[in-house]
């Protein structure tokens, strides 16, 4: 190991279950880290100080002011030029360690693109905001035997979990169907920054300790900052009978259980069915601190400016002010969560 690289590294390389073997395998590492928000610019700052070799950072969003609270690779100059969270990230990077690669990807993950966006990475990162996303990934990872790490947070609670093909359960094994009804998200319940930055630093101990020495503990990690309340439960055993993981049917990955989304005449975007049993009483409660809210029995529209959502009772949604998808589906997630 050439002598800067082991004296960058050297408070690393001392910690025994590491070693200079794990550096190694941290160096020659491809990691893809979906989602760089509150979890995901963590886990780009720890890796990249980590040294591991290639990362590749895929988000479709832009850096606002409300993010600086709690992602902590960001800054203010950053929101004021509206950059997208890829490309920040990577200009990050390269101020942290200037000796690894980094590959930004303004982009929605979706399974057209999955492919080619995670080809040869060795471990994927959660950071993303919706379960959609979420089994796209765990259905990819099936197939092609990569370990991802699953994280969630809002409020002052948050979860992780480690999902290693052929040993450990999968997200669908724990999580056969995404949860009914609209869901708690950081835009209608706010989130605190310790919250995120502790599960994300979980998740990134694990990415690692994967990379280093090709094993994990396979368990479930809960946490409250809050109530300072922390628990480990062990994970279930695969379920015999996962579509996913037992019958390899990856029915995110092949599109059939995604979602439709279209364009729905001039400058709007419709998203088809996607979180059934809303409540729009208890969605209007949530959304009129934030911006405008109108609701009957039948819809609930919401105006946060420039755009206008209308959110029906069985989950289809209408977004009007722009023809991108992507942006479209950042929006549901944002608002009524997914």
């Amino acid at each position: 190991m050439d002598s800067s690289i082991q004296e960058r590294y050297s408070r690393q390389i001392l910690f025994a279950p590491l070693g200079q073997a794990g550096q190694h395998h941290l160096l020659d590492a491809k990691v893809a880290i979906i989602g760089c928000g509150a979890l995901g610019s963590f886990h780009v700052a720890l890796l990249a100080r980590a040294g591991v070799g290639r990362l590749t950072i895929i988000d479709r969003d832009y850096v606002e002011p409300s993010n600086l609270q709690r992602q902590m690779l960001f800054e203010e100059a950053d929101a004021e030029a509206a950059l997208p969270k890829a490309i920040a990230a990577a200009r990050a990077v390269t101020r942290i360690n200037s000796g690894i690669k980094v590959n930004p990807l303004v982009a929605d993950l979706t399974p057209r693109n999955i492919e080619e966006h995670l080809e040869n990475v060795d471990l994927v990162l959660d950071g993303t905001d919706n379960f959609e996303t979420r089994y796209l990934i765990n259905d990819f990872c099936l197939r092609e035997e990569i370990p991802w790490i699953y994280g969630a947070a809002v409020g002052s609670y948050g979860l992780t979990m480690p999902i290693v093909p052929g040993k450990t359960s999968c997200l669908r094994c724990v999580y056969p169907n995404p949860p009914s009804g609209a869901q708690q998200t950081c835009e209608t319940d706010g989130v605190l920054g310790a919250i995120t930055s502790a599960i994300a630093a979980i998740q990134a101990a694990d990415a690692i300790r994967l990379l280093a020495t090709g094993d994990v503990a396979h368990r479930i990690t809960t946490m409250d900052v809050w109530k300072g309340q922390t628990r480990q439960i062990p994970q279930p055993d695969p379920d015999p009978d996962c579509p996913a993981c037992a019958h390899h049917r990856y029915e995110y990955l092949d599109g059939t259980r995604r979602a439709p989304v279209s364009l729905c005449g001039r400058h709007a975007v419709q998203i088809h069915e996607q979180l059934p049993n809303i409540s729009l009483e208890e969605l209007a409660r949530k959304l009129e601190r934030i911006a405008p809210v109108r609701v009957n029995e039948f819809a609930l529209r919401f105006f946060p400016a420039p755009f206008e959502l209308t959110i029906f009772r069985d989950g289809r949604a209408i977004v009007k002010g722009t023809t991108d998808i992507g942006i479209a589906r950042s929006l549901y997630a944002k608002y009524i969560g997914a």
